[in-house]
């Protein structure tokens, strides 16, 4: 009997090993694949790119924006690259509301609310005798805050199919920060959702105002953007990921927009005299471009109020990804053009907007 159980043990291990390596040759060959198509895409034109992304896609509505010579034009691209016609489609644009949260800082800073070297204690209700992080560190992702914490509502989001941040409140962050001590001198990047949401917390604070409220007048009263908003799900395009009123994350990816407003928006990053000049002045340097990244020509050399520096090639610029979406916007100041990609794939989709992004402004340097 211990002889056959032996003999069992010694075939279940034999299987299991011989599970664990096809998996691991099945994953080395994906990565080898991965690796060599991805060794493809920088020889491709931003046409190329543009059309492979959209092979067989009969859904696909990538709208790309251009600013040159003070001219500002788009065009609609759908299955294969073909040009649609020039509607004004509503996409989520992910990240790139954290470069609206941090103008509003910046305006804050300028309101006197708000000082960059002030660490968040200063305005949020937080315990005395830990260390918080400065509002300039918050910017900048050298905060130390991971990219989110776990929070009991991504359960029921996950089995859902929603949005990872729905129903995660402000109460819920700010549990969270009174209970973390960040108490090194400095941290590396990082790049924390978690950091905007405390961000939104503080200009909640100093304005007395919900961060929707907030987020929509800034942008349709002040900056014209008339149909950028907090997301209601109201769009064209379908898709869009649910959130809650109270919702902390907001002030980290809630935004919805259409090209004309993220051009304007493009537009006024550009002008001699932007009121968001403060945002594109580097904060840090961080030298926190990915193999990826490089191989792509991207570069994450410095960061400013949120805007990522690329010195290498000259060019400020932040991207946006949601389930459903993903979007790009950059410029460069000295040749005064700008490139804006609003797309309705999913970031991980192909070839995504911050590549097809960079490419186009390339080209227009020629």
């Amino acid at each position: 009997m211990k002889k056959a159980g032996k003999s069992r043990k010694k075939k279940i291990i034999l299987i299991l090993a011989s599970v664990i390596l096809c998996a691991a040759l099945v994953l080395g060959g994906l990565m080898i694949y991965g690796n060599a198509q991805m060794g493809k895409i920088p020889g491709l034109t931003f046409m190329d790119a543009l059309n492979y992304t959209t092979q067989g896609k009969p859904d696909a509505r990538i709208t790309v924006g251009i600013i040159k010579n003070g001219q500002a034009s788009f065009t609609v691209y759908g299955e294969n690259g073909q040009i649609l016609p020039e509607e004004n489609h509503v996409y989520e644009i992910g990240s790139l509301t954290k470069t609206l949260t941090a103008a509003m800082i910046s305006r804050a800073v300028t309101e006197g609310r708000i000082r960059l070297d002030n660490t968040i204690d200063a305005y949020l209700p937080l315990p005395e005798g830990k260390s918080y992080p400065t509002i300039a560190e918050l910017l900048t992702h050298t905060s130390g805050y991971s990219a989110y914490y776990f929070e009991t509502p991504m359960i029921g989001n996950f089995f859902a199919g929603r949005n990872s941040f729905c129903g995660i409140s402000r109460d819920m962050i700010l549990r969270k920060v009174q209970g973390l001590n960040m108490n090194r001198e400095s941290y590396e990047f990082t790049y924390s959702n978690f950091g905007y949401a405390v961000l939104g917390l503080v200009l909640e604070a100093v304005y007395d105002q919900d961060y929707t409220a907030l987020l929509n007048d800034y942008v349709q009263k002040h900056l014209g953007m008339t149909t950028t908003k907090i997301s209601e799900r109201d769009g064209d395009l379908g898709n869009y990921w649910d959130w809650q009123e109270n919702d902390a994350y907001l002030s980290a990816g809630a935004v919805t927009s259409n090209i004309e407003d993220m051009l304007h928006y493009a537009q006024m990053q550009l002008d001699a005299d932007s009121p968001f000049a403060r945002c594109h002045e580097c904060l840090k340097v961080i030298n926190a471009s990915s193999e990826n990244y490089q191989m792509m020509g991207i570069h994450m050399d410095e960061i400013g109020m949120g805007w990522i520096i690329d010195r290498e090639n000259g060019i400020i610029w932040h991207n946006g990804g949601t389930g459903h979406y993903n979007s790009y916007l950059g410029f460069d100041p000295e040749a005064g053009t700008a490139v804006v990609i609003l797309s309705n794939l999913s970031p991980n989709d192909r070839i995504p907007a911050t590549v097809l992004g960079i490419k186009l402004l390339q080209e227009l340097k020629k």
